[in-house]
């Protein structure tokens, strides 16, 4: 008994007829009654018995067909572990990533990925949220680590949602604003951002997430915020915000991951304006995932639920 015989009274069992299932296996009929015949000698017993509808199972070729449908399924998952080693020796896989996340996730997981797939090509495309979507729709990467958008989801693009990163109010230690914030349960004070509406601000460029929940945040607040200086990084405009050029929104998980002399006072956000981020998987619905895009997105998980979330 082997492969073919199992796939043959499966067949035969599925079409009721020998001379249907002989030309759906491009077989000639007396070449599969042969191999029935065989069969059911070697078993001892009978597998069909014919009818007025046609062949169908004995209980022995009941049992056969249970037997058959679970073994050749079973054969398939093997032929495609077996194709996935493959696949996993030589390959590519095209990752989309923001500039911070890189810097935050990247270190913990590349090195591991490339110890265990020495072979596999990685190209890391750094890009922010908005240009990632953009890539990912086009085919330029095959899933993206970033942050979601709060609203205006594209409908074509999944957003797994991994931790939610609040932001923070960076803002000159001497800044007397500061003296309103109240205490809270949290590592950082909490200031009420209605009271910074005659305040400076350092904002991201617009084509950036954290601009756009910025925007959404001084919509809630019913102010226009005075802005003196758009700028691309966070670090910057941390730096610039501690030497009293106005305040930034910097998310509390980059607050350590730059060491500095210029360091601001941080405060937190009231919850009620939504002050936060979601770093998720991004992935294009029904698109195929490759073995090593699923291995890698499975560690980008893994590091980011446990160490973003409790760092954040």
């Amino acid at each position: 008994m082997n492969n073919k015989d199992l796939l043959y009274i499966k067949t035969i069992a599925e079409e009721k007829s020998l001379s249907k299932a002989a030309k759906k296996l491009y077989l000639s009929q007396p070449s599969l009654s042969q191999v029935v015949k065989k069969l059911e000698d070697n078993l001892a017993t009978s597998l069909f018995k014919r009818t007025s509808t046609g062949l169908v199972l004995t209980p022995a070729g009941e049992k056969y067909y249970i037997f058959a449908l679970q073994t050749l399924k079973m054969y398939d998952e093997f032929l495609t572990e077996i194709s996935y080693l493959d696949e996993l020796k030589k390959g590519n896989i095209n990752i989309g990533i923001t500039n911070h996340l890189a810097a935050a996730i990247l270190p913990h997981i590349l090195p591991k990925f490339k110890v265990l797939y020495p072979e596999m090509d990685i190209v890391i495309k750094e890009k922010n949220s908005i240009e990632l979507e953009k890539a990912l729709l086009s085919g330029e990467i095959d899933f993206s680590i970033m942050h979601a958008p709060q609203s205006k989801h594209s409908l074509q693009i999944y957003y797994e949602p991994l931790s939610k990163d609040p932001f923070l109010l960076a803002i000159d230690k001497d800044n007397e604003i500061l003296n309103q914030a109240k205490m809270s349960s949290g590592p950082y004070p909490v200031l009420d951002i209605k009271l910074c509406k005659d305040q400076k601000f350092i904002l991201m460029d617009k084509d950036q997430r954290i601009r756009q929940i910025a925007d959404n945040i001084f919509a809630k607040v019913a102010f226009v915020p005075n802005i003196v200086l758009t700028l691309k990084n966070f670090e910057t405009a941390k730096r610039l915000a501690s030497q009293g050029l106005g305040i930034a929104f910097i998310p509390q998980s980059y607050v350590t991951i730059y060491g500095s002399e210029f360091t601001p006072a941080y405060v937190q956000i009231e919850e009620q304006y939504d002050p936060y981020w979601v770093t998720c998987i991004a992935t294009v619905k029904d698109r195929f995932l490759s073995k090593a895009d699923k291995i890698f997105i499975n560690m980008a998980k893994e590091y980011c639920l446990t160490s973003l979330v409790s760092k954040s």
